[in-house]
């Protein structure tokens, strides 16, 4: 079997010139059948059309790479010898390769050159030659004009074919890098704001090192539940990696509610932040807009643990159908310039994302007081009821 694969392998290969050899030797068997013809023997023309006709037949040799030339020399041994098949092959090469002017034109002259040699070798009635060489010129032109199209077709669908493979895996590797964006901004705002209280607390530990048991007992019951809340997280955001279950980045997370923002805002007072509320915000939000709302506050407050810890700051939330959302996080100026934990950069980046694509506007930038407030707005349709969202729910509006 392996050798049947390797001699099917070589005759493809080879296929071609194969061919070429098969027209050259049916040519040439032609040519000598037709010069041995005569009945006196061989004459002055018999070695003439047996030249002519050896030329015209090897020249065949070149005919995919100078069809046009090969083509000439035919129509000339076809002039000076009446010799019909190497002209026929040649216009069948020409008519594959190209279909264009030089086909037209050297498609007459071989009509042309078909009429004359017959009429100068056998006379005869010139009507039926000036009525027939269309039926044999064309037939070897519309064999040739097939053969070519359909190659051209073929070629055409299969450069269609790689070109849409080629988009087809360019959009699998654009969707593999936009969802490593979204894991890597989900992960940012699921763990950040945890790890940003665990080092408030243990911040505070630190520079009060004189508290009692009871404070330090509190503290650390507070850094072992959100270090476990955060594992929790992390676990979740891992197991999506591992299932592969998030097509559009939207399954990440739980879709929060409106009353997990008074949940939020009530883990940084216990870290120690004096955080003043009011949030309005009714529970039938939309799901696409209750994630974000509760994204921006925790970015927000989150910076406000790792840059401006212990200072006061306030948080707003209202929205209604038609009016839309505002959300507004502001913090009084630090006493302590230096930030309890770097920042990556990323948190406001991707808050900015999420707004655009939900079709907002945000701003964040320093307070006349040299403060800092992040404010944003978000659009909701009187058309859009909304729907409850509860943990484990996919948020179809993301991503």
């Amino acid at each position: 079997m392996q050798r049947l694969r390797r001699w099917y392998a070589w005759f493809v290969q080879r296929a071609p010139r194969i061919r070429d050899l098969m027209y050259i030797g049916f040519s040439l068997i032609t040519i000598l059948a037709q010069a041995a013809s005569g009945r006196a023997g061989w004459q002055l023309r018999d070695w003439v059309v047996l030249g002519l006709g050896i030329v015209a037949s090897l020249a065949l040799w070149w005919r995919r790479r100078f069809p046009v030339t090969v083509t000439v020399v035919a129509i000339l041994a076809l002039l000076g010898g009446q010799i019909f098949v190497p002209m026929g092959l040649a216009l069948l090469t020409l008519a594959i390769r190209r279909r264009d002017l030089a086909l037209a034109v050297l498609s007459l002259a071989a009509y042309a050159g078909y009429v004359l040699s017959s009429y100068w070798n056998q006379p005869s009635d010139l009507w039926v030659l000036i009525f027939t060489g269309p039926f044999l010129i064309g037939t070897w032109v519309a064999i040739g004009a097939y053969i070519g199209a359909r190659r051209d077709l073929m070629v055409s669908l299969r450069d269609r074919a790689e070109r849409a493979e080629a988009e087809r895996e360019l959009r699998a590797d654009q969707a593999r890098l936009g969802e490593r964006a979204r894991i890597a901004q989900e992960m940012h705002d699921v763990l950040a704001h945890k790890v940003s209280l665990i080092a408030l607390h243990a911040g505070g530990l630190e520079v009060n090192p004189a508290v009692g048991p009871e404070k330090v007992e509190s503290s650390a019951g507070l850094i072992r539940e959100t270090a476990r809340q955060a594992m929790e997280d992390l676990r979740e955001v891992l197991g999506v990696l591992r299932t592969d279950l998030s097509a559009a980045g939207a399954d990440l997370a739980p879709v929060p509610r409106a009353v997990d923002l008074a949940r939020l805002v009530e883990a940084s007072r216990a870290a120690g932040v004096n955080v003043q509320s009011d949030l309005e915000l009714p529970d039938d939000v939309p799901a696409s807009v209750g994630r974000t709302v509760y994204r921006i506050v925790q970015e927000a407050l989150t910076n406000v643990h790792k840059h401006a810890r212990g200072v006061s700051t306030e948080v707003f939330v209202k929205g209604a159908p038609g009016t839309g959302v505002t959300v507004r996080v502001t913090n009084v100026r630090p006493v302590a310039a230096d930030s309890l934990l770097p920042g990556s950069g990323a948190g406001l980046v991707g808050l900015r994302e999420r707004v655009s694509l939900s079709g907002g506007s945000i701003s964040a930038g320093p307070t006349a007081e040299g403060g800092w407030r992040v404010e944003a707005w978000l659009p909701w349709s009187e058309k859009d009821p909304g729907r409850l969202g509860r943990p484990g729910d996919i948020d179809e509006g993301e991503g």
